[in-house]
């Protein structure tokens, strides 16, 4: 396949396209709960020090990868490997990223049509009054509920797959610049709410305060691992928004907005929940349930908490779908590169997504004690191995082809950085991204 004429039409289009594609549940509904359990400021430092040397490194080189090969993320490895002389089986690793994508966003869309359903509920006031277990018994009542889970997953598959057919000019860009400075604005004005109740310090002490007793190996691996996770690098997505990128676009200045944004997105997040949370004298370490069960007791207690909670869950529904349209992107392309229409691409993609996604479904109800692995049902096993075990192995690979494998003067124009900047960022990743990598698969093999 020849090299795609698709590019990002300003350099600002692509900071936005890949901060949108880096943006979602890792910031708005993971990094709350695992603050929370792992120990406030002790988390927060050693995840900021994590992107740095782990999650940013490991971004430019997937994003290099794409930009030097200017095709799909399999056609550009194996074109790439065979410009440096090796072999082109590393197009595979192109395909065992589409794998790891096609398994995430089947379950991502089925949680991002949670905050759907929140969402309305927020907007109808069904949470006012309501009791702890009232609330947690309604959120039960929901997820063993399979049509409803079903429609919600529905639509929003319908949203993705909508804007992945237009194109990357006409669909990802035109969406990517009306809905993350949306995002942006929502979070400004839920942290400046924060501001105004009585968790707002408590709040700002527990984040920012030092507090080195609190770190512990645990806390460092799941730091580790969140970092990572967060900056949607080991699928090969970012590789696809890669190849097109500008031409005069400066990689690093490019990828550091982008992580710098995305750490952001999860510090006015975190500063916006747990005030809450403290306001109301709730325990922040509640887990996976903090979002969609301890914040709607929390907003419900506080004047116009209703609205609020609205642009909360609005906030979460723009996140995840901008993530979404990063996680299909990369197949749509790959089914591009075999000589199928945009159109028909995104059709499939959609149509095998929510398909698998309804095992997820019914996870919750019908199919909820089913075993599939480990004593896992399938939604339990679907969230663990690609995040905890694809994503590492891919992210690892990308690192080792464009530090190693990649023909240096290929790799040194794509990184764009001159021969001072690329030597830098190559021993990074070499020796200490890469090491870090390896750390974060054996924790997840563990």
């Amino acid at each position: 396949m020849n090299e795609t004429l698709d590019r990002w039409t300003t350099r600002r289009a692509f900071i936005l396209a890949v901060t949108g594609a880096a943006v979602g549940l890792g910031n708005i509904w993971r990094f709350p709960y695992m603050t929370g359990e792992n120990g406030g400021s002790a988390f927060l430092l050693l995840y900021v020090a994590f992107v740095l040397l782990l999650g940013l490194p490991v971004m430019m080189a997937e994003i290099l990868v794409g930009r030097a090969g200017r095709r799909s993320p399999s056609q550009s490895l194996a074109h790439l490997a065979m410009s440096a002389g090796r072999s082109p089986h590393w197009r595979w690793l192109g395909l065992f990223g589409a794998l790891t994508v096609f398994l995430i966003l089947s379950f991502y869309s089925v949680v991002s049509g949670w905050s759907i359903e929140y969402l309305i509920e927020a907007l109808n006031g069904d949470f006012v009054a309501l009791t702890p277990p009232e609330v947690g018994g309604m959120f039960d009542s929901f997820l063993a509920d399979p049509l409803r889970m079903t429609f919600n997953h529905t639509v929003f598959m319908l949203l993705t797959m909508a804007v992945v057919a237009g194109g990357v000019s006409n669909g990802l860009e035109k969406l990517n610049n009306l809905l993350m400075p949306m995002l942006y604005l929502l979070l400004i004005v839920l942290a400046g709410y924060a501001a105004t109740t009585d968790g707002f310090g408590p709040a700002l002490a527990w984040l920012f305060t030092p507090n080195p007793a609190a770190i512990t190996v645990e806390v460092v691996l799941n730091a580790m691992g969140h970092a990572f996770f967060t900056l949607a690098v080991g699928a090969c997505a970012l590789m696809a928004y890669g190849a097109y990128m500008p031409d005069h676009q400066s990689l690093p200045r490019a990828a550091v907005a982008v992580a710098s944004l995305d750490v952001l997105v999860a510090l006015l997040a975190g500063i916006a929940i747990f005030s809450v949370v403290f306001s109301q004298g709730m325990d922040p370490a509640e887990g996976p349930g903090l979002m969609f069960v301890t914040l709607p007791i929390a907003f419900a207690e506080l004047p116009g908490g209703s609205v609020w909670l609205a642009i909360f869950f609005l906030l979460l529904l723009l996140a995840t779908w901008t993530s979404s349209i990063n996680l299909a992107e990369p197949m749509v392309a790959g089914l591009q590169g075999l000589g199928l229409k945009r159109g028909q691409a995104a059709a499939i993609v959609g149509v095998s997504v929510w398909a698998l996604g309804l095992l997820s479904v019914l996870s919750f109800s019908t199919m909820k004690d089913v075993d599939w692995i480990g004593g896992m049902n399938f939604f339990e096993l679907v969230t663990t191995i690609p995040t905890d075990l694809f994503l590492p192995v891919g992210g690892l690979l990308i690192a080792i082809f464009a530090a190693w494998v990649m023909s240096r003067d290929t790799a040194l124009r794509a990184l764009d950085a001159g021969p001072n900047g690329f030597r830098v960022w190559q021993f990074l990743v070499r020796y200490v991204s890469i090491p870090l990598v390896v750390v974060v698969l054996a924790s997840g093999l563990i």
